[in-house]
């Protein structure tokens, strides 16, 4: 049975399918895999792009709103912070592994 000279492999991530010479393991020629339309006319395209457009300014909108309560947020947490402070004293240095020895 006569060796093969060339042989075909698909790649696993892509798709696109190599050949490859058997004696000198190089890559021979590529064909790239066909890739799907996304969208199938314009007006699709268009509303695409219109969804895409008011979903950004909505992300955007509450990022702008968690911004401006940030401050707050930010103090109340402080205070919280603090008040566990008060509440539980310092009590000197803490006992460290090299003390105990």
């Amino acid at each position: 049975m006569p060796k093969k000279s060339t042989f075909d492999l698909t790649c696993p991530c892509c798709g696109a399918v190599l050949r490859v010479d058997a004696e000198s393991q190089a890559v021979i020629s590529h064909v790239a895999p066909v890739k799907p339309k996304m969208f199938n006319d314009l007006d699709d395209a268009a509303r695409a792009m219109k969804e895409q457009d008011s979903r950004r300014d909505s992300i955007f909108r509450q990022s702008v709103e968690a911004q401006k309560h940030a401050g707050d947020l930010l103090e109340k947490k402080f205070q919280e912070a603090l008040r566990k402070a008060k509440e539980s004293p310092d009590t000197g240095r803490p006992i460290r592994d090299f003390d105990l020895d």
